[in-house]
């Protein structure tokens, strides 16, 4: 972590003959009048968990609207290196981040102290996904059908867990690993459905006219509505830095609070900030995600500890984890603003 270091100039000017001497930040221009110097701000590193998208419109709203800058912050945002998102942060390379309720699940577990200070979306939006033309409605569809995946152990699990629910077997479902195959390419091969976040990859199809099938984790069960993605940190700045997570997290909510009450103008600021990306593709998603952000919640980011205790439950049953997650501790709400 960066820490910037603060000049302090001492000493006498001596001007025609008269002493004048400083006066905190204050300073003298040409005509003896008192100017207030621009305070230093202190450097944060934000990281990203993926590519930039829509998910994070409320860090770049709050960055390149002066709301971090109002709070004495110059903010960077920067994507993950190979360690991740996750290690960037624990090990203080990056002061926030983005990462998900299951990768803090797992991180706690392992001794790895991150804390999850706000859900950037309320509700889960992801789900598995077919080309209408595959003919996969519901979960009991999945039988018979290709998945493609990407290598997680939750994986198997979910489609498990769903189907159960719809009374389908998950044996009856190949799984095979696509790779870096996109949902569009794979889908047009030998894959019939893929896990997908509908914001970004759903609003997309809809754009590109091909209509799909979604079925979401969280229609099938409550435990799979957990919350993803997440801002988090690390308890170093939470136990002995709070002043600077508080300053960060009212910017923060700031930022994601603007994008839900004009998504328009949001987008255009992510689409500025991130040229590389799809203009109509952002537009499209942020249009669809800006009321997900806070949806039922009474203040966007709050988090409930039923939701950390039912998804380390699941994760539970199905093996993923060996032993009880101390959810209390995995998360707070004390740094949102009321």
């Amino acid at each position: 972590m960066r820490k910037i270091g603060i000049l302090l100039l001492t000493g006498t000017i001596l001007l025609a003959g008269c002493g004048a001497g400083t006066d905190g930040n204050k300073a003298e221009n040409a005509k003896g009048e008192k100017q207030t110097k621009p305070a230093e701000l202190k450097e944060v590193k934000v990281v990203l968990d993926w590519t930039p998208n829509t998910n994070h419109t409320g860090l770049y709203v709050a960055r390149d609207q002066g709301y971090y800058k109002a709070q004495g912050l110059d903010v960077e945002i920067i994507q993950p290196g190979q360690s991740g998102a996750d290690q960037m942060v624990a090990t203080g390379s990056a002061d926030f981040g983005v990462s998900y309720q299951e990768g803090v699940t797992l991180a706690r577990l392992q001794n790895v102290p991150l804390v999850s200070l706000a859900a950037v979306i309320q509700h889960n939006t992801s789900g598995f996904a077919a080309p209408v033309a595959k003919g996969v409605k519901s979960p009991k569809d999945f039988e018979g059908k290709t998945y493609g995946g990407f290598g997680s152990p939750a994986e198997e699990a979910m489609l498990d867990s769903l189907m159960q629910a719809d009374g389908a077997d998950v044996k009856k479902v190949k799984i095979v690993q696509a790779g870096d195959a996109d949902f569009f390419t794979m889908t047009k091969r030998d894959v019939d459905f893929a896990w997908i976040y509908y914001a970004w990859t759903g609003v997309e199809a809809e754009l590109r006219k091909e209509p799909i099938d979604m079925v979401y984790l969280n229609e099938f069960s409550e435990k799979l509505d957990y919350y993803t993605p997440v801002i988090v940190t690390n308890e170093e700045h939470v136990n002995n830095n709070a002043e600077l997570v508080k300053k960060f997290m009212a910017a923060t909510a700031k930022g994601y609070q603007y994008a839900i009450d004009e998504p328009e103008q949001a987008a255009e600021l992510l689409i500025k900030a991130e040229p590389d990306l799809d203009p109509e593709l952002v537009r499209a998603s942020q249009k669809w995600l800006s009321p997900k952000y806070q949806d039922d919640a009474k203040r966007w980011g709050e988090q409930k500890l039923s939701v950390w205790e039912g998804y380390a439950a699941w994760m539970q049953e199905y093996k993923l984890i060996d032993k009880p997650l101390e959810a209390e501790k995995a998360f707070t709400n004390d740094f949102l603003p009321e």
